[in-house]
Formats: structure tokens, sequence, C-alpha cells
């Protein structure tokens, strides 16, 4: 089957205000930067949005951030946003924090069908506070839910029209997860070719989960914090 379309605005057709996002990355590292830009364009509100980080001020979810088009966060780590700390501190913007391996794990439940699990992060602080808690191998663990979306929106390198995804480096981390637990998944990726033409050995996130994909016109494919060795 055929899932390709031919742009951002096909692939974003059926977003709506007050709909709930997953959109995938790590830092500024494998974020779906096309369909970030295009959904500022169509100005819609009240969005949900999981994701690991919200982006920079000026740049991935920081665009929407800035355009009050976020309603609430549920992310793990936002350090790198002062717009996102303004609106949390104002009482703007809902965030749910969570550490980041609980992030992992509740997406990746929402993808295969696990309504939630019990884990030790979080014992012990305001993350498990009003949560059930329950003792395994003596160790007392909090009951966490697994996480879904209206849409997962992803960023890969390479893809081929039946929507299968291949990732690269640490765009690996939160992508697949997130693209398993959408009820509609868009995949923006640099490079789109044909069914067949992948390895099957190296494909992270098949077809299956995948409903609309598309080739990203430009990445910029900033870094977040640029790190160098002196010269000597």
């Amino acid at each position: 089957m055929n899932k390709s379309v031919n742009n951002v605005e096909e692939a974003c057709e059926g977003i709506a205000s007050g709909m709930t996002l997953m959109l995938g990355g790590f830092g500024l590292c494998g974020i779906p930067e096309n369909t970030i830009a295009h959904l500022v364009k169509m100005g819609i509100k009240d969005l949900t949005c999981i994701s690991n980080n919200a982006g920079v001020d000026d740049f991935g979810l920081g665009l929407l951030l800035q355009k009050k088009q976020i309603k609430k966060m549920i992310s793990s780590y936002v350090g790198e946003n002062d717009e996102f700390e303004r609106q949390m501190l104002s009482g703007e913007l809902e965030v749910d924090l969570i550490p980041q391996g609980s992030l992992a794990e509740r997406c990746r439940a929402g993808g295969t069908g696990i309504p939630a699990f019990f884990t030790p992060a979080g014992y012990g602080t305001e993350v498990a506070e009003g949560k059930e808690v329950r003792e395994f191998n003596g160790k007392p663990h909090i009951l966490e839910t697994a996480l879904t979306a209206d849409y997962a929106i992803v960023k890969a390198w390479k893809g081929d029209t039946e929507g299968n995804l291949i990732y690269k480096g640490t765009a690996r981390n939160f992508n697949p997860v997130m693209a398993m637990a959408g009820k509609i998944t868009i995949a923006e990726v640099e490079e789109l070719v044909p069914a067949g033409e992948l390895d099957p050995n190296e494909i992270h996130t098949p077809g299956i989960f995948v409903q609309r994909i598309f080739k990203g016109e430009k990445f910029e494919k900033r870094i977040e914090q640029l790190t160098v060795r002196k010269r000597e």
C-alpha cells in the first residue's frame, strides 16, 4: 500500500485544535521540523504535546510555544527553553514532567496495547503523588499508565512508500516508540525510496505503524549545545 503523500500540507490534514500530538526527537536531533513549522502556520491551538523535550525558544516545539498553541506539555526535559519556563511559572502552560525512561516506556506501552505498568522510577517524589504503589522484590513501585495520541509525528532518515522507516543515531531514541502509539502516524523523511529498496534487516519501524509519509523540503538540523575542542 502506497502511503506517501505529496507534501506536509497533505500529511497534516485532519489535525485540529484540542488534539493530543506525539512528536519524536531527542533534544533537537530527529525532530519533525517541517511538520512543526506547518503546525505553526495552521494556527491550531489548545494542543497537548507529548515530547521528550520542548525544543528551544526559536526552533522545534519552541515555535508552537511562542504562538501559545500548546496548552499542555508532557515531557521529561525542558531545560533549554526560556519561553517554556516563563509560561510554566506563570501558569499559562500545564506541564507534566515524567522521568525519561518512564516517558519512553509509557509511549511504548501505548503502542503495544499495554494499559499500565509498575516502575520504581519516581517513587518517593512528586511524580508518585496520587498513583498506586505496590512492592515487588522488596522494592516499592508506582503505577504508570500508557500514553497514546491522536497523531504521532516522527522524523526518519530514510523511508519507503509503504511507510517502513530507518532512523539515524540519536533520532532513534523516541521516534520508534512514538510511531507505534499514534492513532495516525505521520513520518517525514530525508530520503523517500520505492517499496522494496530498504534492507528488511535495517528497518526500525515497520510500515504497518505509519499511515502517511512524505519527503521533507529542508532540514536545518540545529545543534542544541555546540561543544568543540579548543584549538591548540
